[in-house]
């Protein structure tokens, strides 16, 4: 799903960069800290935080299925209104996720600019998450995760299809087509495994602190990586 920050014309970018938000743009990871927010004010159990803490964990290093972890993670959040879902968003945005923001991503996003790019946040991470971001970095569009919702209650199912693996890749590959612009124009930075398969059908591959198995591909490969505090 596609939110639009920028009025200008997306046809006219000489090409675009997008950019995975957990441990790429910031050094903290959203899941996990919604989850902690939630337990806070109530909304979530010890057990379900202490579920929830691990599966953000393991899903992130490509080792439990993601549609398993999303209908897990979907279970938690059932029956909440959005317009709590939202405010618990925007709490733990401002307050954790905003302060982790590795300083070294504007200048990137600079550059970007410079040459006239779009700058597209491609995640995983809920949709209300990422679409600060994009406002507070200035950046076009969001390409993320969201969770389906009936008169205003969260039903705890995906609206879509979960922003993960292959998924990020068929939709930046669309985003191009739709957009005109070529894939060995695009950059994509990733830090995980499970960044893979976008990573591999841009021109412009960056890895972010690399997990293990990623770094040794990227080697392989000779893509970019960046180790950023």
């Amino acid at each position: 799903m596609e939110t639009t920050f920028s009025k200008e014309d997306k046809k006219n970018r000489s090409y675009f960069a997008f950019f995975d938000l957990d441990l790429t743009i910031t050094h903290s990871v959203s899941g996990r800290e919604l989850a902690l927010g939630a337990y806070r004010r109530g909304l979530m159990s010890m057990p379900d935080l202490t579920s929830a803490i691990l599966l953000s964990l393991v899903y992130k290093m490509n080792i439990v299925n993601p549609g398993k972890a999303i209908d897990k993670m979907g279970g938690w959040v059932k029956g909440i209104t959005t317009e709590k879902m939202e405010n618990l968003c925007s709490e733990v945005f401002n307050d954790v996720i905003l302060p982790s923001i590795y300083p070294q991503i504007k200048n990137e996003l600079h550059l970007h600019k410079e040459a006239n790019a779009g700058l597209v946040i491609l995640s995983s991470s809920l949709a209300p998450v990422c679409r600060k971001m994009a406002e507070h970095l200035g950046m076009d569009d969001v390409l993320c995760s969201e969770l389906e919702a009936i008169a205003g209650i969260l039903t705890g199912r995906p609206e879509g299809a979960f922003c993960f693996g292959e998924e990020k890749a068929v939709r930046l590959k669309q985003y191009c087509e739709i957009n005109n612009s070529k894939l060995q124009d695009a950059w994509y930075y990733g830090d995980s495994l499970s960044d893979l398969p976008a990573l591999s059908i841009v021109g412009n591959p960056v890895c972010i602190n690399p997990e293990k198995k990623l770094e040794k591909i990227a080697r392989k490969k000779g893509w970019k990586i960046y180790f950023w505090k």
